[in-house]
């Protein structure tokens, strides 16, 4: 399979010292900066985290368009947006014009969230839940997906349609957006739905469960497991799987101070009450990294590597650390520069 890297990028900033990244507006203008010098570097996509109520980005469409703006090829995505706060109708206009802007570029994660800054935060939107969220967000998801897809959603008032009845959808529509959207999921089980509703499979950056077996080994299953689903479900397209994973060549006195001693192994505890795995940081050499990244079995499956970057220390950082992987690590994982 023809394999894309991407960058996915948290958003965080911190007035604190050394921090390259001090503000908001700094988060946000860094975010574009660095999805331009991706495309330049001819990476396949820009990727972005979505949370709420802390230091990092949150309301992503405004951040999507901007990126649209000043880039012609590379995809453009969240991953993921926490779907218990979002109003469906209004993300389904939103990701819709998003989209057009970008001429077909977004790749939209969603999921039901990670753990968080707040408490019951979704409360705070306006939303009542259940105890993990999981049925609303699954509920809004589905009413999202309607919009997009172009179902009516609305009662049309005949006395300002000229005499129409029947049901309105949103407007404007974006052809074929519906086929990009992806499900974070952390478990194979939810792996298994994502694969039934005919979403593209987003694996998590850690697994909430625990067999044994490493990381990258549960995750090849679970991407397994979702093919099979999806294949069982007949939806008719190939489905896309991305994983993600921390990736940081040492090369320089710089990168050693910063991650020098970061690489290791997986890493299992305790998350929401569940035993979770954890997936390691791939830290060393670039010969190194080329050597371990091809023999991780999800990294094989995946059609779609998502390099998480340490945006705090700056674009010049992520920039030389993305061209390093690019030139020197991606090439043992099957990846080809096509622009």
């Amino acid at each position: 399979m023809d394999k894309k890297i991407g960058f996915l990028s948290f958003g965080n900033w911190n007035p604190g010292h050394g921090s390259q990244v001090r503000t908001g507006r700094e988060a946000l203008v860094q975010s574009v900066e660095l999805a331009v010098a991706a495309e330049e570097l001819g990476l396949d996509g820009a990727f972005f985290r979505v949370h709420h109520f802390a230091r990092q980005l949150a309301a992503p469409f405004p951040l999507l368009a901007a990126v649209a703006a000043r880039t012609s090829r590379i995809e453009i995505g969240t991953g993921v947006i926490d779907m218990r706060y979002e109003n469906p109708l209004y993300m389904a206009e939103e990701a819709a014009i998003t989209d057009l802007l970008s001429d077909g570029r977004l790749q939209l994660g969603i999921s039901r969230g990670s753990p968080e800054t707040a408490l019951r935060g979704a409360s705070a939107f306006g939303y009542r839940f259940d105890d993990d969220g999981g049925a609303m967000a699954r509920q809004h998801t589905e009413l999202f997906r309607a919009a997009i897809d172009g179902a009516g959603v609305a009662d049309a008032d005949p006395r300002m349609t000229g005499g129409v009845t029947g049901r309105l959808g949103i407007q404007p529509r974006s052809e074929g957006l519906a086929d990009r959207i992806w499900w974070g999921s952390g478990t194979r089980d939810t792996a298994v739905w994502t694969g039934q509703q005919g979403m593209n499979l987003m694996s998590s950056t850690l697994l909430t469960e625990d067999t044994g077996i490493p990381f990258d080994e549960l995750q090849a299953e679970q991407i397994a497991r979702f093919r099979a689903a999806f294949a069982d479900a007949g939806w008719d397209r190939e489905p896309r799987v991305s994983v993600s994973r921390s990736v940081m060549p040492v090369t320089t006195d710089e990168d050693r101070m910063y991650f020098g001693d970061r690489s290791g192994e997986d890493q299992v505890g305790i998350l929401d009450g569940m035993r979770s795995r954890f997936g390691k940081t791939y830290a060393g050499p670039p010969d190194q990294l080329a050597e371990e990244l091809a023999k991780d079995a999800a990294v094989r499956e995946a059609d779609t590597l998502l390099l998480t970057v340490p945006n705090m220390l700056g674009v010049d950082y992520n920039a030389r650390l993305l061209e390093t992987v690019v030139r020197e690590v991606a090439p043992a994982i099957g990846w080809t520069r096509t622009h």
